[in-house]
């Protein structure tokens, strides 16, 4: 879906009335969405200021992520949150990435941002699996999905994974869970060591 008609649906608005707002025919609107004609230069930065949304949104077709980060900004225009604070987390991408993260004041916003983070972490679950196309590792992923599904809430789970992002040098030393963590972590490495891992 184009992201003007995704746009238009969100905020119950008709074509006719965007149409009156720009001062051009309806036909025009309709011409875009079904992208018979382009939407013209001129007319994006007036839909980003009319909507609230960057104007990158309106001509491309949208993912997931990028229909839930279209609610986030609406959300966040229509209830104008505050940020209570902001938590410094691990993005996963690269090694030294520790980003700040808002709190809303808002537990709409909140639970979007979780939900994006959910999507971006699905999206990345399913291209490490697509990596090769006969995955010499599959057993490996059936497991994770097994465990996350029956175990994720176990503290060891939490505690052995976190261990072996350590160990691969995946999560930068600077970032654990704690004293109790290092020593955990202390212990597992000498198995691994022991046993030439």
């Amino acid at each position: 879906m184009i992201g003007l008609e995704y746009i238009l649906g969100l905020h119950n608005m008709q074509s006719v009335e965007l149409a009156e707002k720009l001062g051009i025919k309806k036909q025009n609107i309709n011409m875009w969405i079904k992208r018979k004609q382009k939407i013209p230069k001129k007319y994006l930065p007036i839909l980003e200021k009319l909507f609230g949304i960057d104007q990158e949104y309106f001509s491309k077709d949208l993912s997931e992520i990028d229909k839930l980060e279209i609610q986030k900004e609406k959300l966040k225009r229509d209830l104008k949150p505050i940020i209570k604070e902001n938590r410094k987390v691990y993005a996963g991408e690269d090694i030294n990435d520790m980003i700040n993260t808002p709190v809303y004041d808002k537990e709409e916003i909140n639970s979007l941002e979780r939900d994006i983070e959910k999507a971006k972490l699905i999206n990345r679950f399913k291209s490490s699996l697509e990596v090769v196309e006969d995955n010499p590792y599959i057993d490996t992923y059936k497991l994770i999905v097994e465990i996350v599904e029956k175990a994720q809430h176990e503290v060891i789970v939490h505690k052995t994974i976190e261990a072996l992002a350590h160990y691969l040098e995946i999560l930068p030393e600077g970032i654990t869970t704690g004293e109790e963590q290092a020593e955990f972590e202390s212990e597992i490495f000498e198995i691994f060591d022991d046993n030439n891992f």
